[in-house]
């Protein structure tokens, strides 16, 4: 049996009533880029040449409209209509998953950490066994320690690699080719829903779901160019997520963080006996408990008790 949400609440603090705090609509009119959709001057744009394939400014509208990331909560379904509650992870450990390098291969996980830090996708769809231009980006751009530095501090990077092979020992042989035939076919669904027409092409996704950069090919001696447009996509995102932000603030969403300063967006959706359940914009839940948050948490908690007369 599946049934929309119905957990009891003890204590409702959802964010909704920040109207009550003074939270408003702003009348001030965004104006628009003088560059176009994408942002980026003409002189960051590339140019057909000779001597390699162009990288191709595409902008922030794709082919075909971008993939939501976000489910609404009222959307969200659980199989256990007795114990909704039952499999909702500890926070901490959420918050404490290692990361496996700096690039994933889980467009689930890239996309959650991506919310969570506030820090654009970029998606890298490669063929690193047959394509050379594929091998020079990876050389001159992606490997260097410079690109890693700035990467880590302002991207979530997912590699998408059209050649599979499975090398664990621990595998049998036809375990390890199931695998490597179920990768070939979920990364086969990721190059056709970003419509993936050839190797190199590069997506930067902004953390609400915005395709702000869509670009294909690469020429050797390009790698400052395309660093360029990376980073271009990178602050169009920052614009992006800050409005996107705000208005999911709005819905209830806010900061919240432990006692080790580690960070998640969410929304409270229930409070009992020092319990917390939040819930991410993407529709993952977590628990914890109020003595595992912040100093400031804990006093938003308290003001929010005082306010309903709960204290």
């Amino acid at each position: 049996m599946i049934r929309y949400l119905t957990i009891p609440l003890a204590l409702t603090l959802a964010l909704g009533s920040c109207a009550k705090l003074g939270l408003g609509k702003s009348d001030k009119k965004e104006e628009p880029s003088p560059y176009g959709p994408t942002g980026i001057p003409p002189q960051l744009r590339a140019n057909k040449g000779d001597g390699g394939t162009a990288v191709e400014a595409g902008g922030n509208i794709p082919a075909a409209p971008s993939p939501s990331m976000f489910t609404p909560s009222e959307d969200i379904v659980y199989t256990d209509p007795d114990n909704p509650d039952a499999a909702i992870p500890e926070l901490a450990t959420l918050l404490s998953a290692p990361k496996r390098g700096p690039w994933e291969d889980s467009e689930t996980v890239a996309k959650q950490r991506s919310v969570r830090e506030g820090k654009p996708l970029l998606i890298w769809f490669t063929d690193s066994q047959s394509s050379p231009m594929c091998k020079a980006i990876s050389q001159e751009l992606f490997a260097t320690n410079d690109f890693g530095d700035w990467a880590t501090e302002n991207l979530v990077r997912l590699r998408v690699d059209s050649f599979v092979k499975i090398t664990d020992q621990d595998m049998s042989i036809d375990d390890a080719k199931d695998r490597e035939l179920r990768i070939v076919d979920y990364n086969n669904q990721l190059k056709k829903r970003y419509k993936i027409m050839g190797y190199p092409s590069l997506i930067v996704i902004s953390p609400s779901g915005e395709v702000v950069g869509r670009y294909r090919g690469y020429k050797r001696g390009d790698a400052q160019f395309v660093w360029g447009q990376l980073k271009q996509a990178q602050a169009v995102s920052d614009a992006s997520y800050k409005g996107w932000r705000t208005g999911m603030e709005k819905k209830g969403y806010r900061e919240w963080s432990d006692r080790r300063d580690r960070k998640v967006f969410a929304k409270l959706v229930s409070y009992s006996k020092g319990e917390l359940v939040l819930i991410e914009p993407d529709g993952g839940r977590a628990r914890t408990k109020e003595a595992s948050l912040s100093d400031k948490d804990k006093a938003w908690i308290a003001e929010q008790k005082k306010l309903r007369n709960l204290q």
